[in-house]
């Protein structure tokens, strides 16, 4: 009797903690970022409502200019960074860097200005905010200065460093436009600015996704796949249930009911249906940098990108 009650304690024992030395610790992923904004709450969400950890995954998310990202992902001080184009153009230079998600298959971008803005040649000798030299907004601004019939000479660009510190350089009256995404373009309507020019539709630009090295993607395969899924997730959460999403953009983005849904609907209308990009926009984004500088001729956009580790892949 006394040896059966043992050995039930054991076994119940081992059931509740026998594993807990030989589980596997969860793996450590950093991820770089320029600046938060609504089009990235589906990595706020993975955080927050467990994703990562469901994965095995502790994950780390680090600020950092787009300018600086493929280096640092090179160098391992992160594993990936949420601007795909940014790795696009270093991979065109040469450096061994792949998209592996693209969360977006359209962009949202918007030329906001100050109200005393009415035509195009009003921006004549003004300065207009940009996250970064060569970075989404970037191109997004020339391909609007074109279309309003200026010479992007005549415009001074300001780099920011990200959307959130462009949005607080057009409302400190730094600068006389902004190119903004939600929740940002926005909020700058509630504080009397003006939509003036939306420019999502004027280039074929990647949006937001992740890239990664190649490096990494030999080494830890398993992981990246892992990263993705769990950021996929969030998103398939984020579609699912509106009104908590909702509270969370108007909550940390310090933003009106109505501004917070209106910022959802426009990037829940531009969602990818499975992570992937057409690589149309992959093609077109070659096509701007070409206008820069020299491509190899034989560049093929598909190896520029790896959806093999989407979960529609498998």
């Amino acid at each position: 009797m006394h040896n059966n009650l043992m050995l039930r304690c054991w076994i119940l024992s081992y059931i509740l903690f026998g594993n807990a030395h030989s589980a596997e610790p969860p793996q450590k992923v950093r991820i770089g970022y320029p600046s938060s904004a609504v089009s990235t709450l589906p990595f706020d969400i993975a955080k927050e409502k467990g994703f990562y950890v469901r994965a095995g995954l502790d994950v780390e998310y680090i600020q950092m200019r787009t300018s600086i990202a493929p280096q640092a992902v090179l160098n391992g001080n992160i594993n990936f960074f949420t601007s795909p184009q940014s790795a696009i153009s270093a991979a065109v230079s040469g450096l061994p860097l792949i998209v592996v998600l693209s969360l977006y298959r359209d962009t949202p971008w918007v030329l906001v200005t100050s109200k005393e803005i009415n035509r195009g040649q009003d921006l004549i000798g003004k300065k207009v905010a940009i996250s970064d030299i060569r970075s989404s907004p970037y191109y997004f601004a020339r391909a609007g200065f074109k279309k309003l019939g200026l010479d992007e000479k005549q415009i001074g660009l300001t780099t920011t460093g990200g959307t959130s510190n462009s949005f607080a350089a057009l409302t400190s009256n730094q600068v006389a436009g902004a190119v903004l995404s939600p929740p940002f373009d926005d909020k700058a309507m509630s504080l009397g600015y003006k939509k003036f020019l939306f420019l999502g539709d004027l280039a074929d630009i990647p949006y937001v996704g992740l890239f990664t090295s190649q490096s990494e993607i030999r080494a830890n395969r398993e992981r990246v796949r892992k990263t993705i899924a769990a950021i996929l997730d969030a998103v398939a959460w984020q579609r699912a249930n509106r009104a908590e999403a909702v509270k969370m953009i108007a909550t940390r983005y310090k933003i009106s009911q109505n501004e917070a849904e209106r910022s959802y609907d426009t990037l829940i209308g531009i969602l990818s249906p499975d992570g992937s990009i057409d690589l149309k926009k992959v093609r077109g984004y070659l096509n701007l940098l070409h206008e820069e500088r020299p491509i190899p001729e034989n560049l093929d956009a598909e190896k520029l990108v790896d959806f093999s580790m989407l979960p529609s892949a498998r």
